[in-house]
């Protein structure tokens, strides 16, 4: 007898998901390293790859077990997917497909070492699959979860947001400050006045872009739930983590300030309470965190440096265009309260 209704997944299932998935993940910053850092890398059957793709082949196993099994139970097919588990189930394929055509690519148009690594179509593909995939547990979460979930209920899905918020800064490099050493933050905002160079534009949009892939995850988190505390730490620490090793650990002192950042995000969240039935403590979150988060990263990268930017209005002003950036995302996210 087949039995109707669509399931859920358990707790134990999302967290052996998104363990698979930190294998996962791992693999491709491996891979993202060695792009980077191995000038002899001319071949696709690398140890980066083989981390990256058989990482892949364990998540994948593990989605498609978790069908079949609940098809042995009786459940049809269609029912058989848990819910939140759908997107994942089609990004399956795509991903395989788009590994082929990174294999292909790579044999006959050769190595990609530089930006082009972020604008090839295949690793496009692998990235988009990727995410879909990983950000299973907080769409498994978000349907089934309460308002308040505890840090352990919440644990698959706060790993799961972390991991994808690296991808994404992963695949925004180009504009993506939490890789800039103290030494070049200072060199970049100290220029004759009137004469700011690329390095300085450089910087100036690489924190207005990674303080909006930062800021919008705890946003709509704390749209939706209670975040547990801990959860901006969290995210914040797994992003650094990721970072430091593309930028070959030279941006420690960086990648500390930003998990003390996290820790402020955290206490905000904590003291505000921010949500969207009060669309006010959200904006005021998202506005004092964004300038907690900037002001800490030019604080540390003065000390470290051993001195501030020359150009005192660059860091000085830059915090407070993040607040206001945050100020705009919130406002956009959660327009009024709800009736």
């Amino acid at each position: 007898m087949s039995l109707q209704g669509r399931i859920t997944a358990g707790y134990r299932t999302d967290l052996m998901l998104v363990l698979l998935g930190t294998w996962f993940s791992i693999g491709l910053f491996l891979d993202a390293w060695a792009h980077a850092n191995v000038p002899e890398l001319e071949t696709f059957f690398t140890p980066w790859h083989a981390v990256f793709y058989s990482g892949f082949a364990a998540t994948a196993a593990w989605i498609s077990w978790v069908v079949w099994r609940n098809v042995q139970r009786g459940h049809s097919w269609r029912d058989a997917v848990p819910a939140g588990y759908g997107p994942a189930v089609l990004a399956l394929p795509l991903f395989a497909l788009s590994g082929v055509g990174d294999y292909l690519w790579h044999t006959f148009l050769g190595i990609e070492r530089g930006l082009d690594i972020l604008y090839s179509p295949t690793h496009l593909g692998l990235i988009t699959s990727m995410i879909i995939i990983l950000n299973t547990p907080l769409r498994t979460a978000w349907v089934k979860l309460g308002d308040r979930p505890s840090p352990r209920e919440f644990l698959p899905a706060a790993l799961s947001l972390a991991f994808t918020t690296s991808l994404v800064l992963l695949f925004a490099g180009f504009a993506d400050a939490t890789v800039w050493t103290s030494a070049d933050v200072v060199r970049a905002f100290s220029f004759p006045k009137g004469n700011e160079t690329l390095f300085t534009l450089t910087l100036a949009a690489s924190v207005a872009v990674t303080n909006i892939v930062l800021i919008v995850p705890l946003l709509v988190i704390a749209r939706r739930f209670r975040p547990p505390l801990g959860l901006a730490t969290l995210v914040y620490t797994v992003c650094m983590l990721l970072s430091t090793a593309i930028a070959g650990y030279a941006n420690i002192s960086t990648a500390i300030g930003f998990v003390l950042a996290g820790v402020v995000a955290d206490v905000l969240l904590w003291w505000l309470k921010p949500s969207g039935d009060a669309p006010g403590r959200l904006r005021l979150f998202a506005a004092l965190s964004s300038f907690a988060t900037w002001a800490i990263y030019f604080a540390v990268a003065g000390i470290t440096a051993g001195g501030m930017p020359s150009v005192t209005e660059m860091w000085t002003g830059a915090p407070v265009l993040a607040a206001l950036h945050g100020l705009l995302l919130a406002a956009l996210l959660v327009p009024t309260r709800a009736r």
